[in-house]
């Protein structure tokens, strides 16, 4: 049903241009500011819902799949397996579940929205496992956040983590991480970059949104993340989006993407997360605005967090690719636990 575990890329596929470099401005690593605007708000691509919008969700009770939606958890794909070797050359990643990624680049190990927890806030149970042990993950050189919804910045997850850890998060969310006593805290806003040991952490924006609390909708900032090693390989990670303009001008920015790890879940039903979630076929018309070669799904497979059936991403996305004409090989849609080698 998915491509295997540690499948290396073909043979025809290793020759690389390296692109131009990107626009982004870069910042020091370690950057914090203080003087980050009191609300992000008018970075929204669509308003929030409101209040009728709210009462009808309430009234159509449209955030949990059918029971028949849910007859096939036992098919979800979860062949976890070991992590590829990785050397300072290597390019490869690793889906952990949900937005989860274990992203080998430049020498360095990069995890993205690390969950590894078995339930977040306000969700029933994950539906397949952790696709990695914790102690199975190399040692971490460095995170990634995307923004500060629960099923993507999990507290016990990064308890795990030493504090000395570099972790790069939006503009607004480093007091977060200060305050549990993580000491190499980068925050940074979209279109600025910082660098690490020669990999490039540029981060870009997305339709989205933030809130974690009653009292801070919208007061750190949302975004995803393209991650650059000195060949000019090029992963993309979309984090959390909907569908919109932001694709196209961040492949015009980062021309030459190899990889983008985009959303297929959590979209219906649409006239409430059409702003905010892509669903299967939108996630394709990303990948296709982007420029990137490669696409791998994510952010499906592992929380009930809408209302479509909980297989329905992966057979629409597949069904989008093939429509769009596009190389069957160039989409790894991989199992919870599974890995791609994208340069030995």
């Amino acid at each position: 049903m998915t491509e295997r575990t540690a499948r290396p890329a073909p043979a025809a596929e290793a020759p690389h241009r390296p692109a131009a470099l990107p626009t982004s401005v870069l910042q020091p690593l370690g950057r914090l500011r203080a003087d980050w605007p009191r609300t992000f708000a008018d970075r929204l691509t669509a308003p929030l819902p409101g209040v009728r919008a709210l009462a009808r969700l309430a009234r159509e009770g449209a955030v949990r799949p059918r029971p028949e939606g849910l007859r096939d958890v036992p098919l979800l794909p979860f062949e976890p397996g070991p992590l590829p070797p990785a050397g300072p050359g290597t390019v490869a990643v690793t889906w952990a579940g949900h937005a989860s990624w274990i992203v080998r680049v430049g020498g360095l190990t990069v995890l993205t929205d690390p969950v590894w927890s078995r339930r977040i806030f306000g969700t029933p149970a994950r539906l397949t496992p952790v696709g990695v042990r914790w102690e199975d993950v190399p040692p971490v050189d460095a995170v990634v956040i995307s923004h500060n919804h629960f099923d993507h910045l999990d507290a016990p997850t990064l308890r795990r983590l030493p504090r000395a850890t570099p972790v790069l998060v939006p503009a607004g969310l480093g007091r977060w991480f200060l305050r549990r006593g993580f000491t190499r805290v980068t925050e940074l806003d979209w279109w600025e970059a910082a660098e690490l040991d020669g990999v490039r952490f540029d981060f870009v924006p997305a339709h989205h949104w933030s809130k974690r609390t009653l009292l801070d909708t919208c007061r750190s900032l949302w975004g995803g993340w393209v991650l650059t090693d000195t060949a000019g390989h090029r992963v993309y990670f979309a984090g959390d989006t909907g569908y919109g303009h932001w694709f196209a001008e961040i492949g015009r920015r980062h021309p030459g993407i190899d990889l983008a790890l985009l959303p297929i879940g959590a979209y219906a039903p649409r006239w409430w997360l059409s702003d905010v979630h892509t669903d299967p076929e939108e996630a394709v018309r990303a990948h296709q605005d982007l420029g990137a070669r490669r696409m791998a799904p994510m952010h499906w497979a592992t929380f009930v967090l809408s209302s479509e059936p909980v297989l329905e991403p992966l057979t629409r996305v597949r069904a989008a690719w093939t429509h769009a004409g596009l190389p069957r090989e160039h989409l790894w849609d991989l199992p919870v636990g599974g890995s791609r080698v994208l340069v030995p």
